[in-house]
């Protein structure tokens, strides 16, 4: 069966979701059409330096073998703006060139304690440091989990927003990307909705998501959990970083964030 886009609380599919968080937050059909470009353009720069390595090689009935992402398609600003709006008609700014598309997967990873790794003879990628779940109200704020959940993983892990060297955030719409950075660094929505005293921050760019993410390669259900963990710890050992931190929307308004730690080399 073809997975459903729907949010089963609501009945609205995500697309909906995105175009009215995008307009509460005032993000604009060109910075969500930008964002979505920069995806698309790191990920085909990951690609071609050969760094999206952890895709099994998988023979399609019929059809040829893939073995690699083939949804990644820089374009320009130019023809993204031709797209007509997906969702709200006709004055929405989410389309097909700034969502994040389905496409098939399949994900696994290994998970064990650090004794158990040794004396099987592996030698771990990452800890998994800490992690939380979070939930909001599905209607409004079914995208915005990354803002709820990244203070309060820092928290948990005694760690700071600075202290992070990788962000790898889920990319299910640029309209909610970047709905999330602004409600991150608005003192006003941690005061009014989060109870918090102040905003945790925004992450730098130059951190986030720089292999590419759900909008250039796809978002298979039941994979984009494990190809976040995953590309958050090659980031750590390519770049020499200590801390990630890894963070995701889900159906329900749900979602989670989590801190990767690099294993000592």
């Amino acid at each position: 069966q073809l997975p459903a886009v729907a949010e089963f609380s609501t009945s609205e599919t995500m697309g909906h979701s995105a175009d009215r968080l995008a307009a509460a937050f005032s993000v604009s059909r060109l910075e969500q059409d930008e964002y979505a470009l920069r995806s698309h353009t790191l990920a085909k720069k990951a690609q071609d330096e050969g760094l999206l390595q952890d895709v099994v090689p998988f023979k399609v009935p019929d059809k040829d073998t893939v073995t690699k992402d083939n949804g990644i398609r820089p374009s320009s600003l130019e023809q993204m703006g031709k797209l007509k709006p997906a969702f709200v008609k006709p004055y929405g700014t989410v389309t097909a060139a700034n969502s994040s598309f389905l496409t098939d997967g399949a994900s696994a990873m290994l998970i064990m304690s650090e004794e158990k790794a040794l004396a099987m003879g592996y030698k771990p990628k990452a800890y998994l440091r800490d992690f939380v779940y979070v939930s909001q109200d599905p209607k409004d704020q079914l995208l915005l989990s990354p803002t709820y959940a990244t203070p309060k993983v820092l928290e948990k892990a005694g760690l700071s927003l600075s202290d992070i060297d990788v962000f790898e955030f889920h990319e299910a719409f640029a309209g909610q990307i970047l709905a999330n950075l602004k409600a991150m660094d608005s003192d006003w929505f941690a005061k009014n909705y989060m109870g918090r005293r102040s905003k945790v921050g925004a992450p730098p760019l130059d951190k986030f998501n720089t292999w590419g993410g759900s909008l250039s390669l796809g978002h298979p259900f039941g994979a984009t959990g494990c190809r976040l963990v995953i590309t958050a710890a090659h980031r750590l050992k390519k770049e020499g970083g200590q801390y990630g931190l890894v963070a995701a929307c889900a159906a329900g308004g749900q979602g989670h964030a989590m801190i990767v730690e690099l294993y000592p080399q």
